[in-house]
């Protein structure tokens, strides 16, 4: 690795481990990290909901981070491994909806749930705690019951082009 790629990862971690500290004054970059951190923690609790973390589901995962957050490969890899421990510490998903709800819009929010359903159709199938897991999101996201549904054709339409 790069030094300076090394300093860039260092300098992201560094950043995301300040959104929690009391005294942060919320700024369009804290937004982005705290968005980042949130949508990874709920793509990570899905891809684990079966029990099972396929290495497709961790695939799918790395891509869309790298593609929904402009990320090259080491910080993904690095914003899963803090995404990890954050989860690990928390008791629900209320905080990481919450952070989702105050920085997007429902169309937004509309598309991180299209991300989880592509994240449990990874492995083929939908498992009964996945399915329970992805109606527990859309409700703490404020997403209905018909769009959940739509966000699911939706993947299902692509998956089958």
């Amino acid at each position: 690795m790069l030094l300076s790629e090394n300093i860039r990862g260092e300098a992201m971690l560094a950043r995301i481990v300040s959104l929690f500290a009391p005294e942060v004054r919320e700024s369009a970059d804290t937004r982005d990290e705290r968005l980042r951190l949130a949508t990874c923690v709920i793509l990570l609790e899905t891809a684990g909901a079966d029990n099972e973390f396929s290495p497709g589901e961790c695939e799918h995962i790395v891509a869309t981070l790298k593609t929904r957050f402009s990320l090259v490969q080491d910080d993904a890899e690095e914003l899963i491994r803090y995404a990890e421990a954050r989860r690990a510490e928390s008791s629900d998903l209320w905080k990481f909806t919450n952070m989702i709800n105050q920085s997007c819009s429902n169309d937004e929010k509309f598309d991180i749930l299209r991300e989880v359903w592509r994240v449990i159709y990874a492995d083929g199938t939908l498992d009964g705690h996945e399915d329970y897991l992805v109606h527990k999101l859309a409700t703490l996201l404020n997403l209905n019951h018909p769009r959940l549904i739509e966000a699911k054709m939706a993947v299902l339409a692509e998956m089958r082009a």
